[in-house]
């Protein structure tokens, strides 16, 4: 039988590993890719289906080009399991994903998934979790034109989740 104080610590790791998480979704849903690169191991691997596999740096330099190009992008956590081992853990998020882009016949088209992340965690030296490994998996994906005027999205300076929310975890940029 696991301590009270080994238990404390297990899920303390795991809530680290759930924020984690959130961030990766905070940083695409708010064009943050300073955030985005201080989330992975300098290791680390990100498949993403068939949109790009290979070495997480990769992948964020193909993101910092994508994400200008999309007019809302949302990450919708929902289920999320957590298996710590020490520093290393293993989760399944399941996550329903939608984005809006230009079609490139002057029009807007939507792009809905549902979408499950197996990653592989790492505590790093400065002990903080990291993602060492991430293989995205689309259950469905679905696109089509977008038929509402959609909004625009915020400036940086002007979203309302960084100008009223003050906490240094609404603040854009690389997490120490």
């Amino acid at each position: 039988m696991a301590s009270r104080d080994d238990a404390l610590s297990h899920l303390l790791d795991k809530e680290a590993i759930r924020e984690l998480v959130l961030l990766y979704a905070r940083g695409v849903d708010r064009n943050d890719i300073d955030l985005l690169r201080s989330l992975y191991t300098d290791d680390a691997v990100d498949n993403h289906a068939d949109t790009y596999r290979g070495p997480a740096a990769g992948f964020l330099d193909f993101m910092a080009r994508a994400m200008p190009r999309m007019l809302y992008s949302g990450h919708h956590i929902c289920n999320h399991l957590i298996a710590v081992d020490g520093d290393d853990a293993q989760g399944e998020v399941y996550c329903i994903g939608c984005d809006v882009q230009p079609d490139g016949a002057g029009g807007l088209r939507q792009h809905m998934m549902a979408v499950r992340y197996i990653d592989r965690y790492r505590r790093c030296t400065d002990g903080k979790w990291r993602f060492a490994h991430r293989e995205v998996n689309y259950d469905f994906r679905n696109l089509l034109p977008m038929t509402m005027p959609l909004s625009p999205r915020p400036a940086p300076q002007d979203d309302p989740s960084m100008t009223i929310l003050s906490d240094r975890l609404f603040a854009r940029g690389a997490r120490d």
